[in-house]
């Protein structure tokens, strides 16, 4: 496997998790759904920004997709753009704590951390750590 296969396989497990991650955990996953857009405490507005979050997350996610799975003449390219595009939610999920007022998760829940983490940024650092790696496989091929 070369390693722009390599990089081209884990940009696509990347926009995989970006396409159905937010819709899963956000309004499926019971557990989590009731933390989002099944909270009777949250306001429409605030469901509104959470679903508006999920969508893009799936449009994001699909664009990825399609670049990776297209054949194009620059493999860098395909790349190096799908991971500018997935990197995009996850971003803005940890740009978002920086917002006055903001928090990763309501004061009425409490979600175990992992590795001292809130589930959520841990996964924003992994998959942003996996696209990093990709694109520089990518950029070392």
């Amino acid at each position: 496997m070369t390693t722009l296969t390599v990089a081209r396989v884990l940009a696509t497990l990347v926009a995989v998790v970006t396409t159905f991650g937010a819709l899963l955990a956000d309004f499926v996953i019971p557990a989590t759904a009731a933390q989002h857009m099944r909270n009777d405490r949250w306001p429409p507005h605030a469901k509104f920004h959470d679903a508006q979050y999920i969508v893009m997350s799936i449009l994001l996610g699909v664009i990825a997709l399609a670049l990776l799975v297209t054949p194009w003449d620059s493999e860098q390219f395909a790349v190096f753009t799908a991971g500018a595009i997935l990197a995009t939610p996850w971003l803005g999920l940890l740009g978002a704590l920086l917002f006055p007022g903001t928090a990763i998760h309501d004061p009425e829940f409490h979600n175990r951390p992992v590795a001292g983490l809130h589930p959520q940024v841990f996964l924003a650092l992994i998959l942003l750590a996996v696209l990093l790696i990709a694109a520089l496989l990518t950029a070392l091929s």
